[in-house]
């Protein structure tokens, strides 16, 4: 099912603005004299004396995190052979033609050098990612231009016509027609390995883009979803553990057990190891004994022990529901403390609504909302400050039912779980129980007091 994203915050758009307004696409001497790197593909390379001395294959460039990346060489046909020659003999590259500046040629075999990419060959109809339209692409040309002394890739075109015109008659091919061209900045994230030649059609995200960053969970879980196999295995290795975490909590359940399958088992557990821990049981929930065992032995035994307890409850009682992300603290806490507790524990501050005072024996005392925090001076005890109403609350057991009965009756955010010692276990937030009532709508995320 389609998920309706939120809006992006003003800042981010506002970055991407100012981006944008620096591009090279903007510039429209730049946009007037753009080669199609599909078009170049079988023509003419002419000697200085103006004989041909063979056709053009593929251009290369090197991906070394550059905002534009830089043409290095051709890989030429010459007779029977497919020879690399160097950008430094080039003297133009022509929509129809590339001239060089000798007629001596020393003619290499191509041989693929560190962080290399030939551009018809890896990136033309393969996937890409735009990141200022948050959506997954597939190149139907990319174009180079001059820009100083250096060819540089400065678009990609992902329309149907441009797609047409390649697949037309030769004279038309050449012929740059710009359709829906993006600048290359916005592909930002797209690069080769960086510690070693890749094979041929490997595309790989450079870990450092700062791009990917900016995207929100959602966006990034989008872009999964859309994205083949190859490409998301790739974006995921780009992305720093804990936002590939989030990003996985995003996903459709169809799409996030097909990704944790491809993923194999050590990598699918450690995924799931930084997922929070409600999260990562639905996600286990919707595989394979065999896969979740095996997932569970891959894991920290602490991690796979607290799981195992998770899935041990049924899907639509309290247990299932709970987050067990619970800031616990003492009666003799002041409000300055369990503040600075909140803010260590920020990681987690979707699932956390109200602390919960507990005596020496771990039993619920009180659950003391975030607005009661917010007001009360920081030196007063934690319970003093917390009043009415008493905590509702639930025993893990307890049905889906009950659990909507318990929201009624207490017009309140979230119900604590407690086990038959009084102890709490976990904690079910008000969009935990609408993902269960109404599973088809997607995940709903409701804003916390602090969020």
């Amino acid at each position: 099912m389609a998920r309706r994203l939120p809006l992006p915050k003003p800042g981010a758009l506002r970055r991407r603005r100012e981006d944008r307004a620096q591009r090279m696409l903007t510039n429209r001497a730049v946009t007037d004299v753009l080669v199609s790197a599909a078009g170049l593909v079988g023509q003419p390379v002419v000697a200085l004396e103006g004989a041909e001395v063979g056709r053009v294959v593929d251009l290369v460039v090197r991906w070394e995190g550059e905002t534009y990346p830089p043409v290095t060489g051709l890989v030429v046909r010459v007779g029977r052979r497919k020879a690399y020659v160097p950008v430094e003999v080039v003297e133009s590259i022509e929509p129809d033609r590339v001239a060089l500046t000798t007629s001596r040629l020393d003619l290499r075999d191509f041989d693929r050098r560190l962080a290399e990419v030939v551009l018809n060959g890896d990136v033309v109809d393969h996937q890409l990612v735009d990141v200022d339209g948050v959506r997954v692409v597939r190149a139907s040309d990319l174009y180079l231009t001059r820009v100083g002394d250096i060819y540089r890739l400065v678009g990609v075109d992902v329309g149907f016509q441009t797609l047409l015109r390649r697949l037309g008659p030769s004279r038309w091919r050449w012929r740059a027609t710009p359709d829906r061209v993006i600048d290359w900045a916005a592909i930002q994230p797209f690069g080769t390995g960086t510690t070693e030649p890749g094979p041929p059609g490997t595309i790989r995200f450079q870990p450092t883009q700062q791009a990917l960053r900016r995207l929100r969970p959602s966006e990034v879980a989008d872009l999964l979803e859309e994205l083949g196999r190859e490409e998301r295995q790739e974006l995921l290795a780009a992305l720093e553990p804990e936002a590939a975490a989030d990003a996985l909590e995003e996903m459709e359940p169809d799409e996030l057990g097909a990704l944790l399958r491809e993923s194999g088992t050590e990598q699918a557990a450690a995924l799931i190891v930084e997922m929070e821990p409600d999260e990562a049981v639905d996600a286990l929930r919707d595989l394979e004994d065999s896969e979740v065992r095996g997932m569970l032995a891959a894991m920290p035994a602490d991690v796979a022990d607290r799981l195992r307890a998770l899935l041990a409850y049924r899907e639509n009682s309290a247990g299932g529901l709970m987050t067990t992300n619970l800031v616990l603290v003492s009666p003799q806490h002041t409000v300055a403390e369990v503040r600075r507790i909140l803010r260590s524990q920020a990681e987690h501050q979707d699932d956390v609504d109200a602390v919960i005072i507990v005596d020496s024996d771990g039993r619920l005392l009180h659950d003391l909302g975030l607005w009661e925090l917010l007001v009360a001076a920081k030196d007063d005890f934690v319970i003093d400050v917390a009043g009415p109403p008493e905590p509702t609350t639930v025993s893990p057991e307890a049905p889906l039912r009950e659990v909507v009965e318990q929201f009624i009756a207490s017009r309140g955010s979230s119900l604590l779980v407690v086990d038959d010692d009084y102890r709490p276990v976990g904690r079910i937030l008000a969009d935990d129980v609408v993902d269960a009532l109404v599973p088809e709508r997607g995940r709903v995320r409701f804003s916390r007091l602090f969020g």
